[in-house]
């Protein structure tokens, strides 16, 4: 058949797959050769302040594993440090690409870099063609009946199963289209220092990368979903899927993890499906309302809180030193691993906002530091939702109790002590409020910097004040 295109290029961002993959596809289909590049955005890079992030090494192990599977058919992956404009331009002209291919992003950053390659193609008459990827629906596919975007979970999850009971997922195969590679040798790829940072402790605390890493978890998960509900909650216990880092770089398909929810046909998929639809939500969300990436409230009401901001309350939670063991437990997860679990998110949220009363935006930007599995629409969603700022928000007036919490959902303390090996010998009754233990039990761990039913009501009273 005719090829609409000669030379093609396939540029890689957040899809770190050769598989199921809507821009590869329609290139494969519509060119004559297709080459494929991944770019370490220097705009990106050169904001993040330490060297030792575990994302870039998840990342440079999931473009290793890409270009070693183009390798192995005869193809290659171009990987380039650079401003995204230099290595497209770059790109182009080395292989005199005529027509690029890629899969849509959301956050105001990635649009405005798409538009920057868009006039980049127009001025030099190349075709630029982006796809949706990374979503099953986007931007104004689910509206209200009044063609506006939903700002509350519930409809928005109905209306999004009434419109997935009605659709085919499409299934992109790359495989019978792959004799369109294009047949080249590139450089070989660059090294972490190469791009200015180091390997972290990744491979020591089991991290799985890539494609293969991604296929791996969805296999173990697929044997547990059906218990998902029941187990979900409990951060001892091996209950959630652990995928969302696979799903932000997209080294597993979104199109794959609902068609496991749906063949599933359990109570734990549906709940598991849930929350692949609140990541769709909070993704559609920052689409409509841009500005909540740059610190905005999305309730204008909870504008400027007068939060204290107490620096060393700020700097006991970042480093796990609250005394409230759940809470420290649960930052010192993030800060050894770059994981936290979804219900101690939460919970860690909660207490830094209602109880030590610091600024939301501190504990997003902190998480966003950390995070192995970052991403701007879901943190920002659920840094606003503990706040009460967001939409379909917890309401202000609720405020997580943390001894509660821990009782409930580390009843026997057990992640707790993994995370703090000071209280390794405390006792069970005593684990979730170490402070209350007998005189003749010692441990060396701080006591609790705040009263928690003091700071409840000062909470409630500052976010009262707010209210118009």
């Amino acid at each position: 058949m005719n090829k609409r295109h000669k030379n093609s290029l396939v540029w890689f961002r957040r899809d770190l797959r050769d598989y199921d993959h809507a821009a590869l596809h329609a290139a494969l289909y519509e060119s004559q050769h297709v080459f494929c590049i991944f770019i370490f955005d220097k705009e990106i890079l050169s904001h993040l302040k330490n060297k030792n992030d575990r994302r870039v090494e998840f990342i440079w192990e999931s473009v290793r594993e890409l270009k070693e599977s183009f390798l192995q058919k005869k193809s290659d992956l171009i990987v380039i440090y650079d401003s995204p404009e230099h290595a497209i331009s770059y790109a182009i002209n080395l292989f005199n690409i005529d027509a690029i291919y890629t899969n849509r992003d959301y956050e105001p950053y990635a649009i405005n870099r798409d538009e920057k390659i868009q006039k980049i193609a127009l001025a030099k008459n190349i075709a630029f063609y982006d796809f949706k990827d990374q979503v099953l629906f986007e931007k104004n596919e689910i509206l209200t009946a009044l063609e506006k975007s939903y700002t509350v979970f519930t409809p928005y999850k109905n209306n999004y199963l009434k419109k997935l009971s009605n659709t085919t997922i499409p299934r992109f195969d790359i495989e019978p289209l792959s004799q369109n590679l294009a047949q080249f040798k590139y450089a070989p790829l660059l090294s972490l220092n190469d791009i200015g940072f180091k390997k972290t402790n990744l491979h020591d605390i089991k991290i799985h990368t890539g494609m293969s890493g991604g296929k791996l978890l969805a296999e173990d998960f697929k044997e547990r979903i059906a218990h998902y509900k029941k187990t979900r909650d409990y951060p001892a216990i091996k209950g959630v899927s652990y995928l969302s880092v696979h799903l932000r770089f997209g080294t597993v398909s979104v199109r794959q993890l609902i068609r496991l929810a749906q063949e599933s046909l359990s109570e734990g998929a549906e709940t598991w499906l849930n929350e692949l639809i609140w990541r769709e939500f909070y993704f559609q969300i920052l689409f409509h309302r841009p500005d909540i990436a740059k610190g905005k409230a999305f309730k204008k009401d909870y504008e400027s809180i007068p939060f204290e901001n107490n620096l060393d309350y700020f700097k006991a939670w970042t480093e796990g030193k609250t005394g409230y063991p759940i809470v420290d437990a649960a930052i010192r997860q993030l800060n050894e691993t770059g994981f936290m679990h979804n219900r101690l998110r939460m919970v860690a949220a909660s207490f830094l906002v209602k109880d030590l009363l610091v600024d939301w935006r501190w504990g997003e930007a902190y998480f966003a530091e950390k995070l192995i599995d970052f991403d701007l629409s879901a943190n920002n969603g659920g840094w606003q939702w503990a706040a009460s700022t967001g939409c379909d928000a917890q309401p202000w007036f609720r405020i997580f109790n943390p001894v509660t919490q821990s009782v409930k959902f580390d009843p026997e303390g057990k992640f707790i002590k993994k995370y703090i090996p000071e209280l390794k010998d405390c006792l069970a009754e005593n684990i979730h409020a170490p402070w209350l233990a007998k005189e003749t039990q010692k441990f060396d761990y701080p006591g609790p910097v705040i009263d928690h039913p003091t700071q409840r009501t000062k909470a409630l009273a500052l976010y009262k004040s707010c209210k118009s």
